[in-house]
């Protein structure tokens, strides 16, 4: 989902400069899709400006340019801004930023910038306006966590960084809450700015607070000459930005990996582009839940032998049944979602154990993980039913948490403890404990040995 969350804006920031890197001024109205307003300004708009083509395509061989000396000769990373000085001289010196006879520049010029930052004030508020404010307020701030954790993700994935999600929205809501007293738009994680900061060679949270320092430095001091800034510079700047956002190789990757990825994907990326980006990212979370839900339902059954050599495998079609020791092992996510294939499992389990007679079967949920109120009912209903029909069933390879939610609900006042072997000893298999014990109770003299030259543990 992230994937083509980030592809889609990629795109949208590259075609949303367009207009300013070939010098026309956008057409159309934000209620028309994206692609109908290029579609209008490209072809039905204001004659192309040959010297804002130049500055961008400028800009834009400067900042591949830069950035290989940048790497090559380990020098600052200040190619960006290089680049927006370099373009800004020429722009300049050519004459295309200053007041022609008509009052207007040969290009677009970023224009006045204010020169003073914010005053505090108190907000002032009306307990009556919070019925006509709290939709819009949660939707901002539902969209708003989504796309900086998107973006925080996208780019914590090109790092190696371990992002915690806990700390990002506590972060943004505080930021959020101080700049209400400031007169600040609500904020979030920003896709330009978030990926300059990062291919300018941010790497740790400090460089927001050095990012924020800098703007506030040069809205005081260069606030005069940042207006002469060429729109088509930083157009150009943006294209780069939005080409190297965008991880190639990992979206190949994960179009290849498997059709539900594809899916995901492709649908999150179409929605981004087609319709905005805003209902993508809600779309992909939708279609991800949905296509992994019946992924991690499906549980895994089989029976296991204990082969002629003394361990414990699955059993394959040409391996004899010995009614004295039977083991199944179930594997899969013990949540509701996997509830009717785990009573279908059990129900056949049961039919099994009728028709064969079977008095001792050993029940393996070693690979059974995160059981819910739904699972474990059906658990304890399969237990108290074969208890009650005089079968013994030994639970082998059981994990802390399982046995936690059986005995939350009075497991150890029923079911014999003897007949449980947790998942916790790291030098004796349980599954082997269950099977020798499963044998004692059958018949007599066995034992079990290990072998210090391998560490399975075999039965004799």
């Amino acid at each position: 989902m992230v994937i083509g969350f980030i592809t889609a804006a990629a795109f949208l920031l590259a075609l949303g400069q367009v207009g300013n890197a070939i010098g026309v001024h956008d057409k159309g109205n934000g209620k028309m899709e994206i692609l109908h307003r290029e579609w209008l300004t490209l072809f039905h708009g204001d004659k192309i400006n040959d010297r804002a083509v130049v500055l961008s395509l400028g800009a834009v061989a400067l900042a591949v340019l830069f950035r290989q000396a940048v790497r090559r000769y380990r020098l600052p990373q200040v190619d960006l801004l290089a680049v927006l000085v370099v373009s800004g001289l020429v722009a300049y010196a050519a004459g295309w930023t200053t007041t022609g006879h008509n009052g207007k520049t040969a290009v677009s010029i970023a224009g006045r910038i204010p020169t003073g930052l914010p005053t505090a004030h108190i907000p002032h508020g009306q307990l009556s306006w919070l019925p006509d404010l709290s939709q819009g307020a949660l939707a901002i701030a539902f969209i708003g966590i989504i796309e900086a954790l998107s973006i925080a993700k996208a780019i914590a994935h090109q790092t190696d960084q371990k992002l915690d999600y806990n700390r990002q929205i506590l972060a943004e809501g505080l930021a959020n809450l101080v700049g209400g007293f400031f007169r600040c738009m609500p904020g979030s994680g920003s896709l330009t700015r978030s990926a300059i900061n990062f291919q300018s060679g941010a790497k740790t949270r400090l460089s927001g607070i050095v990012s924020a320092v800098t703007v506030s430095v040069a809205l005081l001091l260069f606030a005069p000459l940042l207006r002469y800034v060429p729109q088509a510079s930083l157009a150009g700047l943006l294209l780069v930005t939005a080409v190297r956002l965008v991880d190639f190789r990992r979206l190949y990757y994960a179009l290849r990996v498997s059709r539900v990825d594809a899916i995901v994907v492709i649908a999150t990326a179409a929605t981004g582009i087609l319709i905005d980006l805003d209902k993508s990212v809600l779309l992909g979370i939708a279609l991800s839940i949905l296509l992994f839900v019946p992924r991690a339902a499906k549980l895994k059954s089989r029976e296991l032998v204990v082969a002629p050599e003394g361990v414990v495998r699955e059993r394959l079609p040409g391996d004899q049944v010995n009614d004295s020791e039977v083991i199944f092992d179930l594997e899969g996510e013990l949540f509701f979602g996997a509830a009717p294939e785990l009573e279908g499992y059990l129900d056949g389990l049961q039919k099994r154990i009728k028709e064969h007679g079977h008095s001792v079967i050993v029940l393996r949920v070693k690979r059974a993980r995160n059981p819910d109120v739904v699972c474990i009912e059906l658990l304890e209903r399969f237990l108290r039913e074969q208890g009650e029909n005089g079968v013994v069933v030994l639970l082998a390879g059981v994990h802390r948490d399982t046995l936690t939610a059986l005995r939350n609900v009075g497991f150890d006042d029923w079911f014999p403890q003897e007949q449980v072997f947790p998942e916790e000893d790291q030098v004796f298999s349980a599954t082997l404990q269950a099977v020798r014990y499963a044998r004692l109770l059958s018949t007599d003299g066995v034992a079990v040995v290990h072998s210090p030259q391998s560490a399975d543990y075999y039965l004799v």
